[in-house]
């Protein structure tokens, strides 16, 4: 058949002679780069569930204010809904909606946090001592703040949500 033959070679990719870095150093820096992409991508997927999840909090505690229903339920919604909202504001900034709005409203953690990721993404593939002593202080802040994250996500708002299947109202989501 005509167009059916193969051909095969080998290539061998070599590092930029322009640019003193060594196999370690991109090792290195692929390592670093993906771990901080992978934080980022679990931060955004926690705020985006936290807040998925108060809305729906939200929408209860209103139909339960319309409907007079059990106050308990309603006062204990509101305090945490007032919970996962501190720990969004922790998290991002959700009031800044236009380019310079950050002169307004600073930036919060996942933002700073694309920024060192911004600052260390380079074309010679290396990362400096600033960006490693920057990177090591976000991961101990974010340590904390998923850990609150989890607190709210394992424990109390299946608390909460247990409480309101308890009362008949019904489930804010499958739990695990």
């Amino acid at each position: 058949k005509q167009g059916t033959a193969v051909s095969e070679s080998t290539i061998e990719i070599l590092a930029n002679p322009n640019y003193p870095t060594t196999a370690a150093d991109y090792k290195a820096y692929d390592g670093i780069m993906k771990e901080m992409e992978g934080k980022v991508t679990t931060m955004h997927n926690m705020v985006n569930t936290l807040n998925d999840l108060q809305q729906k909090i939200d929408d209860i505690v209103k139909n339960l204010e319309e409907k007079e229903g059990d106050k308990t339920l309603i006062a204990d919604g509101k305090a945490l809904m007032k919970k996962v909202k501190a720990w969004d504001e922790k998290m991002i900034q959700r009031k800044s909606k236009a380019y310079d709005d950050v002169e307004n409203f600073p930036n919060k953690f996942t933002a700073n946090y694309l920024f060192l990721i911004n600052q260390t993404e380079s074309a010679i593939p290396r990362v400096n001592q600033p960006n490693l002593d920057r990177k090591k202080e976000l991961d101990a802040k974010w340590k904390t703040l998923q850990k609150e994250g989890m607190e709210l996500l394992k424990t109390t708002i299946p608390a909460y949500n247990t409480r309101l299947c308890a009362a008949g109202i019904g489930a804010l989501w499958e739990m695990d």
